[in-house]
């Protein structure tokens, strides 16, 4: 219900591919991430999030908050420029969730954000399982 079109990277402003969109979405405006751990989480070699991220850093989709050098990063930060295209890009039709949102009673509001706490720790200890199971393997 609260889905929208996908869209190809060509027909958007913002001309992102999967995986520059991928890694847009695991940064954040105030909490900077280390490329190492980014890379790690996203199962991907160091050097090739290293030059997407160059590339992110060169479309102004990302900043490096030490102080604003596209060079060697310790740490990254999504501009507002990708918080933007990351919106603009997202299937999740944001303005029609939060009606939805803003038309459930104070319970129901009550009980998603409960589901959602139980959703969110269930996958995380879905995936510490998993890690323990490959770490024994």
């Amino acid at each position: 219900a609260c889905h929208t079109r996908h869209q190809r990277k060509k027909s958007t402003p913002h001309r992102l591919s999967a995986r520059d969109s991928s890694i847009l979405a695991h940064l954040d405006e105030r909490e900077p991430v280390s490329p190492a751990r980014l890379a790690k989480h996203l199962g991907v070699a160091a050097s090739t999030l290293s030059e997407a991220l160059k590339r992110l850093a060169r479309l102004g989709f990302i900043v490096a908050p030490e102080n604003g050098s596209t060079r060697r990063r310790t740490s990254v930060l999504l501009s507002d420029l990708g918080a933007r295209a990351i919106s603009d890009t997202s299937v999740l039709e944001t303005e029609k969730l939060e009606a939805i949102l803003n038309g459930l009673t104070r319970s129901e509001m009550k009980s998603v954000a409960t589901g959602m706490a139980t959703l969110g720790s269930a996958c995380r200890s879905h995936a510490e399982g998993a890690k323990r199971r490959a770490t024994a393997e």
